[in-house]
């Protein structure tokens, strides 16, 4: 009899998660060229994962805005206008082999403008036209706030946060708690506050943004079928973040996070462990609804030079393991993107589950990491981006091949610019694509 979910090993889950990847079920393949190289793709990623030796070492290249300079738009063109967005994305399939790819879905400017968003500014909001998103810095939950948010995050979220990195729900500071709406009495005081005028011209706002969301997923979605019938295969299921990431970019900011470790540590560390839950759950969930078992997760405080080892070990890596170890729970593979150096962190981090888990490293000595971490982990990365947009195709090809042949010895290594390649030239972005097939194939 066939087990029921709750009933299998995370091995099992992993395998099962695994088996519909590959399965891809719903997708009518162009041609049987196209359902191979979907296959084979898949397939290639799974060896590496788990550690097997692959047919040849797997490339994984994130257009970014590239695709859109390539096709001569601007990054500003590509958020906004979808019809052009698709157009330069398929020019990129088109023109670059490569083995997976995205698309311009996800992102889109028009529902930003609708609701303030303060949180980031992008391509002609904020930045020039062909630049890419820039965070902005603050302070979105106070140092006295720690105990609103662990009482009730969804309530914080409401009522607090949302208010101040949305200009558009700034009226939803003034709703009652909806904890409030517990018995008939509590209804109508309830639903009076909805029906000010401030707030409905918020929620008039989160509708508008839905519809315009909307509009341009419909847009996009064509492109995205297209893609996967024709054998190039999704790669992300979703986006978690480290806890210590989430309390220090979203909510507290820098300056906050690094006071609050020495002012208040125990509040600190209590919100990481409410954030660790939700992070696993935002992620099963994502992996659930679009059944890509690989959840990316940019590491951006944890670099080398950040905090001290100490405060790694205390702030930083025990709830990122814990999230991590949530999803390998449930049959996914986090893929941690490193950003920044990671040289320090290597022994720390070696402990999770072997064959579990991609290690995405931008600046970290690929020797040193492979030599630590090559007997647990998938490694990947880390071409420079100033070599991607400044040097030539037979530098970037002499980088690949050591890289190869250190990182990929043995299997367990994806090639991948260390960062975003935006402004790379299109020449070594071929020349990237070709190492992997000049110099990763594997003799069996």
């Amino acid at each position: 009899m066939e087990k029921k979910w709750a009933e299998l090993s995370p091995d099992e889950r992993q395998e099962e998660r695994f088996r519909r990847w590959i399965a891809a079920p719903g997708v009518t393949f162009a041609n049987k060229k196209a359902e191979e190289h979907h296959r084979q793709t898949i397939q290639r990623l799974i060896d590496v994962i788990q550690l097997r030796v692959p047919d040849r070492v797997p490339v994984n290249f994130n257009a970014g805005f590239f695709a859109a300079h390539y096709y001569g738009i601007s990054s500003e063109t590509a958020m906004y206008d979808a019809e052009q967005a698709v157009k330069a994305w398929r020019k990129f399939a088109k023109d670059f082999n490569v083995d997976t790819l995205g698309g311009p879905g996800g992102v889109s400017g028009r529902p930003l403008e609708i609701m303030d968003y303060k949180l980031y500014q992008w391509p002609g909001h904020g930045v020039p036209a062909n630049a890419t998103y820039q965070y902005v810095e603050a302070e979105y939950m106070t140092a006295d706030e720690y105990d609103d948010f662990l009482l009730d995050p969804s309530d914080f979220f409401l009522r607090t946060y949302l208010p101040r990195v949305f200009g558009a729900l700034e009226p939803f500071k003034k709703l009652a708690p909806l904890t409030d709406n517990i018995e008939l009495p509590m209804t109508s005081p309830y639903l009076v506050s909805l029906g000010t005028p401030e707030v409905q011209t918020a929620l008039q706002a989160m509708i508008d943004a839905g519809k315009e969301a909307m509009k341009w997923m419909d847009a996009t979605r064509g492109f995205s079928k297209e893609m996967t019938e024709a054998g190039y295969p999704r790669v992300t299921g979703g986006m978690c973040k480290a806890p210590f990431d989430t309390l220090g970019d979203t909510l507290r900011g820098t300056r906050g996070i690094i006071n609050d470790m020495y002012r208040q540590p125990n509040k600190v560390l209590a919100a990481l462990d409410k954030i660790a839950l939700m992070e696993i759950k935002r992620g099963v969930s994502a992996v659930n609804a679009g059944g890509v078992p690989i959840i990316t997760m940019p590491l951006h405080k944890g670099a080398d030079g950040f905090m001290s080892e100490k405060q790694f070990q205390t702030f930083y890596w025990p709830t990122l393991k814990q999230v991590a170890l949530g999803l390998i729970n449930e049959g996914i593979v986090p893929s941690f993107f490193a950003e920044g150096g990671y040289g320090s962190r290597l022994d720390i981090i070696k402990e999770l589950p072997k064959g579990k888990v991609i290690w995405y490293f931008d600046q970290t000595d690929m020797t040193k990491a492979k030599e630590i971490l090559g007997k647990t982990a998938c490694l990947q990365g880390n071409v420079p981006t100033s070599l991607m947009c400044t040097a030539t195709p037979a530098d970037v090809k002499a980088y690949c091949k050591k890289l190869i042949e250190t990182a990929g010895k043995g299997g367990g290594f994806i090639l991948a610019p260390g960062a975003g390649t935006d402004e790379a030239k299109a020449e070594n972005i071929h020349a990237l694509i070709e190492s992997a097939h000049e110099y990763g194939t594997y003799r069996k």
